[in-house]
């Protein structure tokens, strides 16, 4: 990876000898390894131990998850927070395990309405819920950076299962208590 790196620095007509460049292909490659962690998490040694049993059935909402990914087009980053739901059926999933499975989906390349929907499928098989949603509103550097150039746009995608996608007073509980 440090060689592509190198090879990219030299195809843009840098010196990747200069002072500020001299270790820029090591530093990158570090970097897009971190940014790409998800493809080697293991989720379930993540969810493992942190499932506990309920009886609660009421819907439990974690919102304004802070999210950075990358996109699969153009490898540029999109920034923004995603709000998870579900619906417990026998047992809850400990809370800062659903912010780290928001994350495993995050760090991989891809577009956001397919990470809106592996969040939400994951949280629904791993939790045996009823009903799970996701909500993600995100900005797209390749599309403030590039191309069109809009630097407010914000694109919001949406993935409700289960009850959430059956029941509308369920759905819209939901969309009025992350709008709070």
């Amino acid at each position: 990876m440090e060689e592509a790196y190198l090879s990219i620095l030299k195809e843009i007509g840098e010196n990747p000898e200069r002072d500020g460049l001299k270790n820029t292909p090591k530093r990158a490659a570090n970097a897009m390894r971190f940014l790409t962690q998800g493809y080697e998490t293991d989720i379930d040694k993540i969810v493992n131990g942190a499932l506990f049993s309920s009886d609660s059935d009421e819907m439990v909402i974690v919102k304004d998850i802070e999210l950075y990914s990358m996109c699969e087009h153009h490898i540029l980053p999109f920034i923004g927070k995603c709000h998870v739901a579900y619906l417990p059926r026998g047992k809850v999933i400990g809370l800062s395990k659903i912010a780290r499975l928001v994350d495993i989906f995050a760090r991989r390349l891809q577009i956001q309405e397919n990470l809106t929907k592996e969040i939400a499928d994951c949280i629904l098989k791993k939790t045996d819920a009823s009903g799970a949603a996701v909500i993600i509103e995100a900005k797209h550097m390749c599309m403030m950076m590039r191309g069109v150039e809009k630097q407010n746009s914000v694109m919001t995608t949406s993935c409700m299962l289960g009850a959430f996608r059956s029941t509308a007073s369920t759905r819209n509980e939901f969309l009025s208590l992350i709008r709070k």
